[in-house]
């Protein structure tokens, strides 16, 4: 079974229907190809595939130029930034699950000295911020 990521990195629409879907030129589509806003698939004929992911970077793409009045420039800027916060997001939830694999381990090694203790250790979680304020926010509901 194929993960909702890679589902949404297969090619699936040819550039004429992403132009008609968005209604721009397909001339556009390939001016954000040339400046490396969007990457899509090629087939062996060199037709054009775009990929669901590709889509929702255009509509931000879109949203960037449109709403906000973003010049290109300032969209690939914008892009890079994204993806820089993006993989630090992994990396500090890598970083994260390390740690907390690492108190486990610490805490089970320190079980037994625990057992003959006088005071006796707390267990130690690390948690997301938006994970206790939520827990937090659902315990003052009841």
């Amino acid at each position: 079974m194929k993960k909702d990521n890679d589902r949404k990195k297969e090619p699936v629409y040819m550039i004429g229907a992403v132009s008609r879907m968005f209604n721009i030129h397909p001339q556009t589509l390939r001016l954000y190809e040339r400046e490396g806003l969007l990457t899509p698939s090629r087939t062996e004929g060199k037709t054009r595939l775009y990929s669901q992911e590709d889509i929702e970077k255009l509509e931000f793409i879109l949203f960037l130029t449109r709403e906000l009045g973003v010049n290109l420039a300032g969209v690939d800027a914008i892009l890079r930034m994204k993806e820089q916060m993006e993989q630090m997001q992994k990396q500090i939830e890598y970083l994260l699950e390390f740690i907390q694999e690492e108190i486990k381990r610490r805490y089970s090694e320190d079980l037994e000295a625990q057992k003959n203790a006088l005071v006796k250790i707390p267990k130690v979680e690390i948690t997301k911020l938006e994970e206790y304020m939520y827990n937090k926010y659902r315990k003052s509901e009841k």
